[in-house]
């Protein structure tokens, strides 16, 4: 249950998609004066080391991060993509990228004191080291380490007090049951705080729920009469068509992933619709790269 460390994939391709997606979208928040909360159902660690044995060991920040931060990435970026670059050299000195912040500390960076950021994380490694972490920030009151189940932990702060809400839920996947259960916890969700923002992240394999759930996520706001958007980055190619039965297919391959909103800002289509492209063209591990973006609702 415990074998997944998100310490092996940090500054991937998948991380630079759900990143410049939750940076564009608590910029949007964060314009109105009220309070925010953010809850971040599978925080991992919160801080990576890129030069360390875990991400050493996959390589995978390579083709992701560091192909953004390098002498030879374009001068010029798509806003979103450049906020996002821009924040993780924030925690780095020089020009040598050696630390990845996860979405806690990005979304840390950017709240205000009046903010509240609701962390999650089970993996008794990771929540040791998201606590360690969080600590030096010396934030107080505004992080609140939960050694909890995110899916059910987010419950009881919704709806929040000043009634402005950002879900983030990006589990590993590694168990089948968790499509089903991120199904679950938007249901409930829309059902005790229907203006609430919400972000998956999902990955794109050979794994028939993996297909299915973004279909199940719009019928999902659809039927709640909310809008949604749905953006997918792939970097290469891969099992596109889902097969009953199939092996999960191991992380260092991941081919793509997808985020799917619902309520989300109205900005971060047209901020998606320039920076993925751009994307795709920057991650690109072979000549299936692409991007798409749809959405709907009022």
């Amino acid at each position: 249950m415990f074998s997944y460390r998100h310490a092996f994939h940090a500054g991937n391709h998948a991380d630079v998609l759900k990143h410049s997606v939750l940076i564009a979208t608590l910029q949007h928040l964060l314009q109105k004066d009220a309070a925010l909360t953010v809850l971040d159902t599978h925080a991992g660690a919160g801080l990576y080391r890129l030069d360390g044995d875990y991400a050493a060991t996959s390589g995978e920040a390579a083709d992701g991060i560091q192909r953004l931060v390098s002498p030879a990435a374009p001068t010029t970026l798509a806003p979103a993509l450049q906020d996002y670059v821009d924040m993780v050299r924030a925690f780095n000195q020089g020009p040598t990228t050696r630390v990845y912040p996860g979405s806690p500390f990005i979304a840390q960076r950017l709240l205000r004191a009046q903010d509240r950021l609701k962390l999650f994380e089970l993996h008794p490694t990771d929540a040791r080291a998201l606590a360690g972490n969080i600590a030096q920030l010396e934030a107080g009151r505004q992080v609140a380490v939960l050694t909890e189940d995110g899916f059910e932990g987010i419950r009881k702060f919704l709806p929040p007090p000043a009634r402005r809400a950002l879900v983030l839920c990006d589990p590993s996947y590694e168990i089948k049951s968790d499509y089903g259960r991120v199904q679950d916890m938007l249901q409930d969700g829309l059902k005790r705080f229907a203006t609430g923002v919400c972000a998956v992240w999902y990955p794109l394999i050979a794994r028939p729920e993996a297909h299915d759930l973004p279909r199940r996520l719009k019928t999902l706001a659809q039927k709640a009469g909310k809008p949604w958007l749905h953006a997918t980055l792939t970097v290469k190619g891969g099992k596109a068509a889902p097969a009953a039965g199939a092996d999960r297919q191991r992380r260092p391959g991941l081919p793509a992933s997808g985020m799917f909103l619902v309520n989300p800002p109205y900005t971060l289509e047209p901020a998606l619709r320039e920076a993925l492209p751009q994307m795709a063209e920057l991650l690109a591990q072979d000549r299936h790269a692409a991007w798409s973006l749809e959405g709907g609702g009022s």
